[in-house]
């Protein structure tokens, strides 16, 4: 008698072993069409998988996010069945699935092009209709070497070379095709409907360069058709808001080689950065930090005692004078601590908020460098918290409110939270990391906010709050953290005089809400698409004049709503102003101002806004007052 609890709590009894396959057919055909794997006692496995003693199951369909990822990693063996098919000289390797699809390996005599992603495709789409079963099957470590070899698969033999001696091969069979891996997979190709083949890559045997190139095919797969859709759909607007694009169109920033990771802004772009920074900077005010600045090159010793040198150094730009050892600060907290350092603290000086927008330099690998998204130099709106441990809780709603209500402004409302915790890497004891990971977990409790936890996601010197916000497209971006710190306190000796006048060291509450500028400006140019609300945009308006006759009017109307603080430019080109209006309409600035002989008789001007609608004539008082509720609109 075998005994299978499910998650319901409910208890099926069988006379003799069973499949995870039975089990589902025993409870309705419904389920039973609908599995794709099984997790016994905790473990993922095939719906083929013999239970032979007592156990809990849970049936895993594709409603189920396991089931996605069962879909993707077996249409990656898919993808390896129709190269085979199609190349049989070509090499199998690994193909593993990664976020929002897979990946497989090969190696071959020529390049992969796009015509070859289109007939392999539809191979993978036969083979999905012909619905063949998934077998496994295991055998030896050496049976599977020799097996890998006769066939010619050097890279599969090399793989089964690495695994431990007397550990069980598991290899699976769909049709002539056979591969080595873990599963578990979808009981038959059938199961696999909806994918599509991306792009070609190149990638090392083992990540290694000193090993062969060999050609990653990348794909997408997913349970649905709609969802499918989407994510293409989701694709194809990323790549017409990609935010290198939009800066060369709207003349934002550029890069070059002989900066690598660096970003040359240009004056739009940087009045664009001007106005983030201007409104985080009143935020901040209004919150109690004030604002300091730190340097940017410190002495080794520093950075030792912190203990960036011995856990952050391949990540440090480093230099040498008068034979001292400097690093230009890839973070800002060891200089916030020489401040609070400056001077006797009082616990009725606590909580310190001290703010900074600094400017940091890491050395990111080359290859992962991506426009203004990932660079090496970045500014951060950066600020610590020294407090009580008493205090630590007020101080993360604060922060949280103050987070939320930034989100808000910049038109971000879907907020995800996840906290990481320790890495293997990291300073100070267990009892200092239990102590500061359950005071976040207090605080998002005190808050109350559901949230992620990330095992070994946390910085060396604490654990994490993230806050990941989603774009208009449906990405997550991750921005805004609050970092609780025992540990740099500690070892920086900052200290504070406690009210029992004995010396207490405070807790360090590390707190970004955009975190790196340069990042959270290509998230909002790709978010908006460069069409900037009218508070954020570079420039608000552009007055056109119909004649040579309105020039003057024209420039006296911009030089007075730029007197009222409004960046506003004029176009008084001899050219039709249909022409004119086209050719802004195209640079999505909120509004297009024209004037011509009867608005320069009025005092007025005519308005047009962005979606094209004409907004009639206005004078410059009406005019200034629109503009003014725009910005406190945010809108």
């Amino acid at each position: 008698m075998v005994s299978v609890r499910l998650p319901d709590g409910s208890v099926r009894q069988y006379d003799q072993s069973v499949t995870v396959a039975d089990v589902a057919a025993s409870i309705g055909a419904g389920l039973a069409k609908a599995a794709l794997a099984g997790v016994v006692d905790g473990v993922m496995v095939d719906t083929s998988y013999l239970i032979e003693k007592d156990v809990s199951l849970e049936i895993v369909t594709e409603k189920d996010p396991r089931g996605l990822e069962v879909i993707r990693h077996s249409t990656a063996h898919l993808l390896a069945y129709a190269v085979k098919a199609l190349f049989p000289e070509a090499q199998v390797t690994i193909g593993p699935v990664i976020e929002d699809g897979f990946y497989y390996d090969f190696a071959y005599k020529r390049p992969f092009t796009l015509d070859d992603l289109a007939v392999i495709e539809k191979k993978m789409l036969e083979l999905s209709k012909q619905n063949i079963e998934v077998t496994q099957r295991v055998i030896s470590r050496d049976d599977a070497i020799s097996y890998f070899k006769g066939l010619g698969e050097v890279y599969k033999a090399e793989l089964v070379e690495a695994i431990p001696q007397g550990e069980a091969i598991k290899l699976y069979s769909e049709g002539d095709f056979t591969d080595l891996c873990r599963g578990p997979h979808v009981p038959s190709t059938g199961k696999l409907k909806h994918f599509k083949l991306m792009k070609v890559a190149g990638a090392y045997w083992r990540g290694d360069s000193k090993n062969e190139m060999l050609q990653r095919i990348y794909g997408t797969a997913w349970a649905k058709k709609e969802d499918l859709d989407a994510y293409l759909f989701r694709l194809e607007e990323a790549e017409k808001r990609d935010h290198r694009k939009l800066a060369k169109q709207h003349d934002l920033f550029h890069l070059q080689d002989e900066a690598p990771g660096m970003v040359f802004w240009h004056p739009k772009g940087w009045a664009l950065w001007q106005n983030v920074e201007q409104y985080l900077r009143n935020r901040l005010s209004l919150a109690g930090y004030k604002e300091i600045r730190t340097p940017q090159v410190m002495d080794r010793t520093l950075w030792e005692q912190s203990g960036h040198w011995q856990n952050y150094r391949d990540n440090m730009f480093t230099t040498e004078s008068e034979k001292r050892d400097y690093a230009i600060k890839p973070m800002n907290c060891p200089g916030h601590i020489q401040v609070f350092n400056q001077g006797l603290r009082s616990y009725r000086d606590l909580p310190l908020r001290y703010a900074e927008f600094g400017a940091c330099h890491r050395n990111e690998p080359s290859g992962s460098l991506h426009g203004i998204m990932r660079v090496r130099g970045f500014v951060q709106d950066d600020a610590h918290i020294f407090c009580t441990e008493n205090q630590v809780i007020e101080e993360a709603k604060a922060f949280n409110l103050l987070a939320m209500s930034v989100y808000q402004d910049f038109g971000f409302n879907d907020v995800a939270i996840k906290l990481s915790l320790r890495p293997e890497k990291r300073a100070g004891s267990d009892e200092v990391w239990d102590k500061a990971e359950q005071g976040l977990r207090d605080a998002l409790t005190a808050c109350g906010l559901e949230w992620e936890e990330l095992p070994g996601e946390g910085a060396f010197y604490g654990p994490k709050i993230e806050y990941h916000i989603k774009d208009a497209i449906g990405r997550s971006w991750q921005c805004g953290t609050l970092q609780l710190d025992f540990v740099l306190p500690e070892r920086l000796k900052a200290e504070y005089v406690a009210d029992d006048n004995s010396r207490q060291r405070p807790v360090m509450l590390h707190r970004a809400i955009v975190g790196s500028l340069e990042r959270f400006l290509g998230i909002l140019i790709e978010q908006h698409a460069a069409s900037f609300p009218f508070w954020l945009a570079p420039v608000k308006a552009v007055v056109l004049n119909i004649t040579d006759k309105q020039a003057d009017y024209a420039k006296s109307v911009v030089s007075q709503l730029q007197e009222a603080g409004f960046s506003v430019e004029s176009d008084l080109r001899n050219e039709k102003i249909t022409y004119k209006i086209r050719e802004h309409s195209l640079n999505r600035l909120p509004f297009i101002l024209v004037v011509g002989d009867k608005e320069m008789e009025q005092g007025k001007v005519a308005v047009r806004n962005r979606k094209g609608e004409d907004l009639g004539q206005l004078d410059l008082a009406s005019l200034i007052d629109l503009f003014n509720q725009a910005v406190a609109d945010r809108s």
